[in-house]
């Protein structure tokens, strides 16, 4: 289709200030579609936007009122992958539907080896909010803010900063909307285009319908080259033309029925954002789960998670609440979602201490070799933890006492059978630690923090303190001194429960005695010594040992720790305040992200 010659002519004279290079550029290089629908004075402005964008000003923002709460919002950018969808998401985040529009790529004048984008969009106030001067001032700062952060690369910021926005908006409108079956027609076509696959679209409008379809595009790594977009009333019947990064057609069926999944799916579980914890998460996760739909590795029985409301607000909270929900279970294990589900329904919020670690017991008892035993504790650690966190999710929050609870009981059991396997295997090698007077050396963990106060939450380190009665040697054919045998039993306990860093379940040592510079397992006549009033003990060290107690290993020696942490920490002795004060403000200023 050509540029007819009078319209041509007329461009050119509305744009004699202009360079004539510069319009003949824009003329030939433009889509010939863009000439029909935009007349003469708005194509000079346009051209005008683009000779304005450069190295400084990559974006150019045209707001004009029209009628009824309605606006011409036109862009003009330096072109960047998935720029369409945020530009979608920041206007439905405004309260603003694209009622039409119209979207093209181009290379522009003067710099053939870079694209610019003009999208020309239609948009009318969802909820009747005028777009006021300060609105639309604010709107075209985002605008410029988001094209700024894609310009340096950094297109998941970009993305979070969006769905922040966006999120409010549907939180405030979601009983509208959410739930709502809302049936999609997708058509692709090959031949009707010489360049690129066309997709129509057809659907009962929703907020943030384009963006949820431009973003399902854009995480299955479409890219859109040009849009047509109307919507009358109810409905949204748009036209995409898009090809793969590399610029060819979406030429496979299976493809075109992977996107079509993804295209309906992403769309339904846009609505749900607001219930996940991290929405961008929980977006993010879903796209890498249809992988697992399309590729046919959901068994049936999980299908029915992706047709109810119930289940896509399921999949929301769970795919927005950890990374390492995602990581240790979700991703490798979704299969297995719906019986656990069914299982949870049954199961009691605390089974119990004592009933935890008897089951764990009988597994361990399979185990024939360490490296099983290892195993087995740690697929049992996993596994509970991920039906803790489960039922967390899907509980209302004043089940956040069981949840603490629950997982400090968990943290127990594992802790206490972490020490029962290392310590049968030390007195096979060493024997039995002995006293000095010949009786057998006692030995008991203490807990601290979170763990001793049984209030654990996501991301505890489980803080420990390793004690032993006092020095002495072991009775076996590889006598050591028990200073040396308890060091070797707490590297023992320290390598048998496998965790992250950062992750919960990190046995952390940093409070005992000396901290880090001391050794890992300490006598009671050193722990005596050090938490007196006249010890090695700082001011917050007695503070922290308010939460002690005993959590495995013998309970007479974990008795007399606590009778002396009572007398240390409960002395009378002034509490050195402004010391807890200043501790706790470089606390804030150290660890706390601004």
């Amino acid at each position: 289709m050509m540029i007819p010659r009078n319209m041509k002519k007329m461009i050119e004279t509305l744009s004699a200030d202009l360079a004539r290079r510069t319009v003949q550029d824009f003329v030939s290089e433009m889509d010939p579609d863009y000439f029909s629908a935009h007349p003469p004075r708005e194509i000079r402005t346009h051209i005008q936007m683009f000779l304005n964008l450069d190295a400084d000003h990559p974006v150019q923002v045209k707001i004009t009122p029209l009628r009824k709460n309605r606006c011409r919002v036109v862009i003009s950018a330096f072109d960047y992958f998935s720029e369409f969808s945020i530009l979608c998401g920041l206007l439905s985040s405004f309260g603003l539907d694209i009622r039409t529009g119209d979207v093209y790529t181009f290379s522009g004048p003067g710099i053939p080896s870079r694209k610019k984008i003009l999208d020309v969009f239609e948009v009318a106030s969802r909820r009747g909010e005028p777009l006021t001067i300060s609105r639309r001032k604010l709107l075209v700062n985002e605008v410029e803010a988001l094209i700024r952060l894609l310009a340096d690369g950094r297109f998941l910021e970009a993305r979070e900063r969006v769905n922040r926005r966006l999120i409010e908006r549907l939180e405030k409108e979601r009983g509208s909307f959410a739930g709502r079956r809302r049936p999609m027609e997708v058509r692709f076509d090959n031949r009707a285009d010489r360049q690129w696959t066309v997709m129509d679209v057809h659907s009962k409008d929703t907020p943030a319908f384009l963006y949820s379809l431009s973003n399902a595009l854009a995480l299955r790594d479409i890219y859109i080259h040009k849009v047509r977009i109307q919507s009358r009333r109810t409905e949204a019947q748009d036209r995409f033309y898009i090809s793969d990064r590399q610029g060819r057609k979406i030429r496979g069926d299976r493809d075109r029925e992977a996107l079509r999944w993804a295209l309906v799916l992403i769309k339904q579980f846009t609505h749900f954002l607001p219930w996940a914890p991290d929405p961008a998460k929980a977006i993010r996760y879903f796209d890498q789960l249809l992988d697992k739909v399309i590729e046919g590795k959901i068994p049936k029985s999980s299908l029915p998670l992706f047709r109810e409301k119930e289940g896509f607000s399921l999949l929301a909270h769970l795919l927005g609440a950890s990374d390492f929900l995602w990581e240790d279970f979700l991703r490798m294990q979704f299969e297995n979602l719906m019986p656990v589900l069914e299982r949870l329904k049954k199961r009691a919020w605390r089974p119990g201490k004592d009933s935890v670690r008897r089951e764990l017991v009988t597994r361990l008892a399979r185990g024939e070799t360490v490296e099983e035993k290892k195993r087995i504790l740690n697929e049992f650690k996993d596994r509970e933890m991920f039906a803790i966190d489960l039922k967390h999710l899907l509980e209302p929050p004043a089940a956040l006492p069981n949840f603490s609870s629950a997982l400090t009981d968990l943290a127990e059991a594992v802790v206490d059978q972490a020490y029962a396997i290392s310590h049968v295997l030390l007195i096979q090698k060493h024997g039995r630690p002995l006293l000095e007077d010949g009786t057998e050396c006692p030995f008991s963990i203490c807990g601290l923090g979170k763990f001793g106060g049984r209030e654990m939450g996501y991301a505890s380190d489980i803080e420990l303190i390793f004690l032993y009665g006092g020095s002495g040697r072991t009775d076996g054919p590889e006598s050591a001194e028990n200073s040396l045998h308890f060091e070797q039993l707490c590297r023992d306990i320290l390598q048998m429960i496998e965790a992250r860093q950062e992750g919960i379940f990190h046995l952390d040592l940093r409070l005992r005695p000396d901290g880090n510079k001391g050794p890992l397992a300490v006598s009671l006549d050193r722990f005596r010594s050090y938490y007196t009033a006249e010890g090695e003990a700082a001011p917050f060290e007695r503070q922290a040992l308010v939460k002690l107690r005993r959590v495995a290993g013998d309970e007479t020696l974990g008795r007399q720790i606590e009778a002396h942490r009572d007398r240390y920490v409960y002395s009378g002795e002034p509490w050195d305040r402004a010391s807890a004060i200043h501790l706790r403000r470089r606390q804030i200023h150290e660890w706390v992200k601004p």
